[in-house]
């Protein structure tokens, strides 16, 4: 009970009141009109920015971090390697916001000690500008945290392949190749997408850092947001930002929700 009533006060309820929200306009009638605007040009490229984002940012952060999961879960089960890398995972899967965009800038910004120590040496990594406070420069700094996050929820899937059934495919005559791609492959399939996908979401829903980073513009959905409800001309349609966060959680919602039947699949020859 003491889980339904948290998950019920601080999820289903505020997701009630932009649901609400989204269909009142600014006298308090009853409108569309908030989800028919959502086909404005700006807002269309938020969304489109934001998508590219997340499936760039979760692609590159599903392979790195399957790559290392696997070094992981090959190694000993109580070696130094998985403790330092599942420790370290844990920490870096929840660094983000404010302090890990003032990492980034302190790093790779116009006066970070990596970019004056290279310019130094003739080498100007920023040769057409910042690109670190745009589209590109926000996918590599969410890369930084979604490949520990795909550590740590896809390590338990790499765990649960058994070695004998390697020693069984070695022994009917199957190479690494015929392992990997009628028995490891195929079982841990579900699994990788299944993470991909909430590395996606994960992405999508993103805020804290973006808006660290960049304080003008909303070049994502979050940003749109939080620009509707402070902004001058937002604060002329409060309808519009609930709608445009009414059709990020719809998003979110359809992604978890495959993220879910993948895992159930997964959760079959794990047990």
């Amino acid at each position: 009970m003491p889980f339904f009533a948290y998950v019920g006060l601080f999820l289903l309820l505020p997701t009630a009141i932009i649901a609400a929200g989204s269909f009142v306009a600014k006298d308090g009638s009853p409108t569309v009109s908030n989800f028919t605007s959502l086909q404005q040009a700006y807002l269309v490229k938020s969304f489109v920015n934001s998508a590219i984002i997340s499936l760039v940012s979760a692609l590159v952060g599903a392979i790195a971090g399957t790559m290392l999961a696997y070094a992981v879960a090959t190694g000993s089960p109580r070696g130094a390697l998985r403790r330092i890398v599942t420790s370290a995972s844990g920490v870096l899967a929840q660094f983000g916001g404010v302090t890990l965009a003032f990492a980034f800038i302190a790093t790779a910004g116009t006066t970070g000690f990596v970019t004056v120590f290279l310019k130094d040496r003739g080498v100007d990594i920023f040769p057409n500008g910042v690109w670190l406070y745009e589209l590109s420069g926000l996918t590599l700094i969410y890369t930084y945290f979604q490949i520990p996050l795909m550590v740590l929820v896809f390590l338990p899937a790499l765990d649960g392949i058994r070695p004998q059934w390697r020693e069984a495919t070695e022994s009917l005559g199957g190479s690494t190749w015929h392992y990997w791609r009628y028995v490891a492959g195929p079982l841990l399939a579900p699994a990788f997408l299944g993470c991909t996908l909430l590395l996606f979401a994960n992405a999508f829903s993103a805020y804290a850092t973006a808006a660290a980073l960049i304080t003008q513009g909303g070049i994502i959905v979050p940003l749109q947001i939080s620009n509707l409800f402070t902004s001058e001309t937002g604060q002329n349609q409060p309808g519009l930002a609930k709608a445009l966060a009414l059709a990020m959680i719809l998003v979110v919602t359809i992604v978890m929700l495959l993220y879910t039947l993948l895992q159930r699949r997964t959760s079959r020859w794990l047990r």
